[in-house]
C-alpha cells in the first residue's frame, strides 16, 4: 500500500525558511565574523541555535549533526553545542496521527491493530514513533513521517547550501561541494520509508550471525512511504542506562556489540550506517544493543573497503607508497606528500586502537576534545598547503569513525580493539565483499541509489 505522497510546495518551503532563515543566517554571519577577526558572543549564540534547531522537526537537525563531525566546517562553540542534539522534538497529536494513519492504510487502518497507542513513544527528526499491536499479537512499532517534509527538506537544504557558500568564501581548506552533493542525496533517500523498510532486511541479513546485535523486521503489508511498521524490540536507551553507571563487563558487551553493528556490514558487505549517535541504540538487560533508524546507509564499491585496510597497513608500516595508493582509491586528487602526511595525522588517530593488541579504552588520552584538537591540526596544515576535497564517498565513513568513537568514549569499555579488527578483515578478498554486497542488496530489495 502506499499513501498520498507529500510533494514540495511553495508555500511550505516559504513557510520553513521563516522558521529557520533567522538561526541559518545567524551562524553563517557569526562563522564570517570570526574569519576575519570580528569577536561576538559565540558560544551565547551557538547555544541560542542548539535551542532553535532542537525545536524543529526536519533536515535541519540531521545537517547540524552532521555538520559536526566534518573538521573545522564550525566553530567549536558551534559543534560542541550542536554535537548534542538527539532529535527529541516535540511529538505531534492524536488528530495527526488519525489522519496520517488514514492516508496511508486506508480508512479501515485500524483493522490491522488490536491496539494502537495514539500517544507517541519516541520523536526523531524525520518522524514519530507508535507503539501497537497486531491483531495477529504481534508488537509492532510505526513511524510517521511529519507532514510537508518535501517541501521542508529543500527549504532546509538551501539553507545548509547558503551557509556552506559562506564557509566556504571564508575558509577554502576543506572544498565542500561534493560533501553537499553527498548530503543531498542522502537526505533525500531517507523521505523514503518503503527504502528504509529494505534497508532494515539489509541489516537483518547482514547480522543475521551476530547475537549481539537486534534489527526489527519490517512488516512488509504495513510499510508504505511515509510509514515503516516494524516489530517492537524492547530496550533501554543506551544514554539513561550509562547514566546508572552500569559495571565494566556490561560496558565491555556494549561496546563490542556496537563495534560488529557498525564493522561486520562494512567488511563483508561495504554497507555502513550513517547515523551513529546515542538516539539510535537501546540497551537490552544483558547487555546486547538494539540498532535502530535505518534511513542512512552508505554503499561502497569493494575498492572502497579494500582502500581502508590499505591505508591501515600504510600507516602500521610507515608505508608512504601504500598510503598514497589507499587515497587515490577513496578519491583523493592532486595530493602532494605534504597533504598526505597531514591526512595521516588524522588517520593515525583513527586506526591507532586498532594497531594495540590489547585490552584497553578506544582512546587513552583523557579529554573528550581531544579529537577535535587534532582536526585542527589538520585543517591547519590542509590551509597552509592549499586545501583538500574529499571525495563524497568519505563523509558518512568519517561521520560513522568519528561518531562511534565518540560512544565509545563515553562507554569507557575497555576491549581488544584490534582483536576485533583483525578478525574482520582476515581473509578479506574484494570480489568476495562485492558478490556478497550484490546477493544481500537484490534479497532485501533495496533500491538503487539516488
Amino acid at each position: 500500500m502506499s499513501g498520498t505522497e507529500d510533494k514540495s510546495s511553495l508555500f511550505g518551503e516559504i513557510k520553513r525558511m521563516a522558521q529557520t532563515s533567522g538561526a541559518v543566517g545567524g551562524i553563517a554571519l557569526r562563522v564570517a565574523g570570526s574569519r576575519i577577526g570580528l569577536k561576538g558572543d559565540r558560544a551565547g549564540h551557538a547555544e541560542d541555535l542548539k535551542t532553535i534547531l532542537g525545536g524543529l522537526k526536519g533536515p535541519m537537525m540531521k545537517v547540524a549533526q552532521f555538520l559536526t563531525t566534518i573538521p573545522d566546517a564550525l566553530p567549536a562553540e558551534y559543534a560542541a553545542e550542536l554535537s548534542e542534539l538527539q532529535a527529541n522534538a516535540p511529538s505531534m497529536g492524536a488528530a495527526f496521527v488519525r489522519r496520517r494513519m488514514q492516508g496511508e492504510l486506508g480508512a479501515n487502518w485500524m483493522s490491522h491493530f488490536s491496539e494502537f497507542d495514539l500517544q507517541a513513544a519516541a520523536a526523531a527528526s524525520l518522524g514519530q514513533v507508535h507503539r501497537g499491536t497486531l491483531t495477529t499479537g504481534e508488537r509492532v512499532a510505526c513511524k510517521l513521517q511529519y507532514p510537508d517534509m518535501a517541501s521542508t527538506m529543500e527549504a532546509d537544504l538551501r539553507q545548509l547550501r547558503l551557509a556552506m557558500s559562506v564557509y566556504r568564501r571564508m575558509d577554502s581548506s576543506i572544498q565542500t561541494e561534493d560533501i553537499y552533493t553527498e548530503l543531498d542525496e542522502r537526505l533525500r533517500e531517507e523521505l523514503d520509508y518503503t527504502r528504509e523498510a529494505a534497508q532494515m532486511r539489509l541489516y537483518g541479513i547482514m547480522l543475521e550471525n551476530q547475537p549481539l546485535v537486534h534489527v526489527p523486521v519490517p512488516v512488509e503489508h504495513l510499510c508504505t512511504k511515509r510509514l515503516v511498521t516494524m516489530s517492537w524490540l524492547e530496550g533501554r536507551a543506551m544514554m539513561k542506562r550509562l547514566e546508572e553507571d552500569p559495571p565494566p563487563e556490561e560496558r565491555s558487551v556494549m561496546a563490542e556489540a556496537l563495534f560488529r553493528a557498525w564493522y561486520v556490514p562494512f567488511y563483508q558487505y561495504g554497507v555502513i550506517h550513517g547515523d551513529p549517535h546515542l538516539g539510535n541504540y537501546q540497551v537490552r538487560p544483558d547487555g546486547t544493543v538494539n540498532l535502530l533508524d535505518y534511513g542512512a546507509i552508505r554503499v561502497f564499491p569493494a575498492h572502497f573497503v579494500r582502500a581502508v585496510i590499505d591505508l591501515y597497513e600504510a600507516i602500521r608500516d610507515d608505508d608512504r607508497e601504500k598510503s598514497h595508493h589507499a587515497y587515490e582509491q577513496w578519491g583523493f586528487t592532486d595530493l602532494s606528500n605534504e597533504k598526505m602526511d597531514i591526512l595521516n595525522l588524522w588517520a593515525r588517530f583513527l586506526y591507532e586502537p586498532l594497531m594495540d593488541d590489547r585490552v584497553r579504552k578506544i582512546t587513552e588520552v583523557d579529554d573528550p576534545s581531544f579529537g577535535r584538537s587534532v582536526a585542527m591540526k589538520v585543517h591547519e596544515g590542509l590551509k597552509r598547503t592549499g586545501g583538500v576535497r574529499p571525495p563524497r564517498e568519505f563523509v558518512l565513513m568519517d561521520r560513522s569513525a568519528i561518531g562511534l568513537g565518540s560512544v565509545f568514549f563515553r562507554l569507557k569499555a575497555e576491549i581488544n580493539w584490534s582483536r576485533l579488527f583483525q578478525e574482520l578483515i582476515q581473509d578479506f578478498d574484494t570480489q568476495a565483499l562485492a558478490d556478497r554486497q550484490a546477493a544481500a542488496m537484490v534479497k532485501a530489495g533495496v533500491p538503487a541509489p539516488l
